[in-house]
């Protein structure tokens, strides 16, 4: 049986600190594969348009074979969630044992997603710890362990382990800021996501989570 991430986001933008956590799932786990699906409709977010984010995870991941994007979310309407991402993605990859890479902080939300006992049951999940923080592995896993004892609560049993990922000073919201008030976000992200940001004068409007 193959074994498959899913790495799902807004990814506005994508940075460095998503490749690393990416790449560290790919090789931690073994994984045959991470796809990359950025939401369409993100929930309480208002992102850049789609097809923006799209073209600078496609020009962000070219050169890594073990990366795919999938574009499920595309022409799905409403707000995006987790189990319809995975059930559209399974009947493409059948006999397949998923996992599901999320930040600690998303993860903390797991308790209340949209029909999340179904997902449970779906998937194991990879938790990256917050980039910009210092907590210890030790409370890292206190966290996880929270949520975990929140799911059986619910009668759902979750697996997940930590990824052991590097510290990196570097968020989507920084570049955007950085972006607003025209500093340089060179080494922030690939030099073809600054480039394609550059080219499309992306984020000039940002306000600290509003576009003018």
């Amino acid at each position: 049986m193959r074994q498959i991430a899913i790495f799902g986001g807004t990814f506005d933008p994508v940075h460095l600190g998503h490749l690393i956590v990416a790449e560290t799932a790919l090789h931690q786990v073994s994984l045959e594969q991470v796809i990359w699906v950025p939401s369409l409709n993100p929930p309480h977010k208002q992102a850049a348009l789609f097809e923006h984010r799209l073209a600078m995870i496609q020009h962000a991941i070219a050169d890594n074979p073990g990366f795919r994007l999938a574009g499920v979310e595309a022409n799905r309407p409403g707000t995006s969630y987790a189990i319809d991402t995975l059930i559209d993605l399974s009947a493409v990859y059948p006999q397949t044992q998923w996992y599901w890479i999320v930040g600690l902080d998303t993860f903390r939300t797991l308790p209340r997603w949209y029909r999340v006992a179904e997902l449970a049951k779906l998937c194991h999940w990879l938790i990256a710890p917050r980039l910009l923080s210092c907590e210890t592995k030790v409370e890292s896993e206190f966290i996880c362990t929270q949520v975990e004892e929140q799911m059986k609560e619910q009668y759902s049993i979750i697996c997940w382990q930590l990824l052991h990922v590097p510290l990196v000073g570097v968020s989507s919201s920084l570049i955007r800021n950085l972006c607003r008030d025209r500093h340089s976000i060179r080494y922030l992200v690939p030099e073809s996501v600054r480039n394609y940001i550059t080219h499309h004068n992306l984020y000039a409007g940002y306000e600290g989570g509003k576009r003018k």
